[in-house]
């Protein structure tokens, strides 16, 4: 058996919510709030929580704006969350390889 650090898996994205998050991104580019939440069948509360760790990590940025009058949330991945998602990926390839 080979050996594998188990510290190489990333705690905040490890997450089942935030995993979901990451992996969205990583190929939406830029997603509304609305939409994560309805994606991941989560409330409003739960996903803020999970952004808002998502984004004290660097790993995505969070847009607040209006769309006429209707508040409109935007996320998307930052580049340092895009190299964090993707040696989160290699570390669980090597993990089951």
């Amino acid at each position: 058996m080979k050996k594998f650090d188990i510290a190489q898996i990333d705690d905040v994205i490890h997450a089942r919510m935030r995993l979901g998050i990451m992996a969205y991104l990583a190929d939406a580019e830029i997603a509304e709030f609305n939409t994560l939440k309805t994606l991941l069948h989560t409330t409003q509360g739960n996903l803020s929580v999970h952004l808002r760790k998502l984004e004290a990590a660097g790993f995505i940025a969070i847009d607040k704006g209006f769309s006429g009058r209707k508040p409109l949330t935007r996320v998307r991945m930052t580049p340092a969350g895009r190299k964090a998602f993707a040696a989160y990926i290699e570390a669980l390839v090597k993990l089951i390889a």
